[in-house]
């Protein structure tokens, strides 16, 4: 993004845009994969009851708290990475 307070232009616009979806997608796989992993047991084998309770109770705590934990954390350190001043180079520095 621009370092004044102007208008983005259409190339942070879908930075941003890109950033969204990228951030979604992964939080949504991410949150399948560790529910799978939690409530799986839970719906492949024949548990106690207490048991098929907990796993599945705890995969309904874990997704939400995952899915939100993971887009801020993608759009966060989106913000965060500013480019460098001089195109081609990492460090002002160099």
């Amino acid at each position: 993004m621009t370092g004044h307070q102007g208008r983005r232009t259409q190339a942070d616009r879908d930075a941003i845009t890109v950033e969204i979806g990228y951030a979604l997608v992964s939080a949504a796989f991410a949150t399948a994969v560790v529910v799978g992993a939690v409530a799986g047991p839970a719906l492949l084998f024949d548990l106690p009851a207490l048991a098929e309770r907990s796993l599945k109770g705890a995969a309904v705590v874990i997704a939400p708290v995952l899915f939100l934990t993971r887009v801020v954390t993608v759009l966060v350190r989106f913000r965060r990475g500013a480019q460098p001043s001089q195109p081609g180079r990492t460090n002002p520095d160099s």
